[in-house]
């Protein structure tokens, strides 16, 4: 289970790339792991599966957990999350028989609450890790969602320029260092491998689920399949992406307009109706 400190031997570079002709490189490949969470499943795993389909029933299923782990860009899967789940729920449990127990020694707290306390900080870690994971795709989403007209629009002036669509999302995915970037990087990976660039595309717009990114990839599939310029499709798509973010920008704005009224209600329209009323009351009073 401990990290090897030491530099690879030959063994250790060339095991990986025979496994599927050696048994001895596949056996010399699997018989070391540095993640305790895959030992600790297969120890648990009669405990650790009933309570991961507790968890589906109460946290709305692995389908949900996957699409949250696409979005966030997570390369784990969803029994490993549900593991990290498991660690959180006994981590928050842990920390409640502490705070229990002090509570408890102290006579601070009643009986009952004593009682109660170490499964409801088990909840809220597991609930916590469920929050921490749907936080990480939003703001992921948010961040593509920002990069795309830039992103758009670079790849139409490289189409206008002579480059192909292979050839620009290359150049991107060299020079960009955003969550796109990344992304085309999988995709100029993928195209290399064999797979279709159409393919490729269409599972980039599966795992980021982004409204806009995937009807650009849409328009971007279509283009290829009728032979249509795709430059002009481009600068489209990114002018469509930038109306989309200034009508979010104004829906976001108008939602905040209430928030902004509270100082102004509670805190500044008092105090100007106090420094307005005061000091007549204060002549009124002396006058008398």
């Amino acid at each position: 289970m401990l990290p090897r400190f030491g530099g690879p031997t030959l063994a250790d570079r060339v095991a990986p790339y025979l496994v599927d002709v050696s048994e001895g490189a596949r056996k010399y490949s699997e018989k070391r792991f540095t993640d305790p969470l895959p030992i600790l499943g297969r120890l648990f795993s009669p405990v650790v599966h009933r309570l991961t389909a507790v968890l589906t029933a109460a946290l709305g299923g692995n389908a949900t957990v996957r699409r949250n782990l696409d979005r966030a860009g997570s390369d784990g899967d969803v029994q490993r999350f549900r593991m990290e789940q498991v660690l959180w729920f006994l981590a928050g449990t842990g920390v409640g028989v502490i705070c229990a127990g002090i509570g408890g020694s102290n006579q601070l707290v009643p009986l009952s609450l004593v009682v109660a306390l170490p499964p409801a900080c088990g909840i809220v870690g597991l609930v916590l890790r469920d929050t921490i994971l749907t936080r990480q795709a939003t703001a992921r989403v948010g961040r593509i969602s920002a990069e795309l007209p830039t992103v758009l629009e670079f790849l139409s002036l490289s189409l206008s320029a002579g480059e192909g669509i292979l050839d620009a999302l290359r150049r991107m995915g060299a020079i960009g260092s955003g969550e796109l970037s990344q992304e085309f990087r999988a995709v100029v990976t993928a195209v290399n491998t064999g797979i279709p660039l159409a393919t490729a595309l269409t599972d980039v717009s599966r795992r980021a689920d982004v409204p806009s990114l995937t009807r650009c990839i849409e328009q971007i599939v279509a283009a290829l399949e009728r032979g249509s310029p795709l430059a002009e499709v481009l600068r489209a798509q990114a002018q469509d992406a930038r109306d989309e973010a200034k009508r979010a920008l104004l829906e976001v704005a108008g939602k905040k307009e209430v928030a902004m009224l509270v100082p102004l209600v509670f805190l500044i329209l008092p105090l100007s109706i106090l420094f307005a009323i005061f000091p007549g009351i204060f002549v009124l009073q002396a006058s008398f």
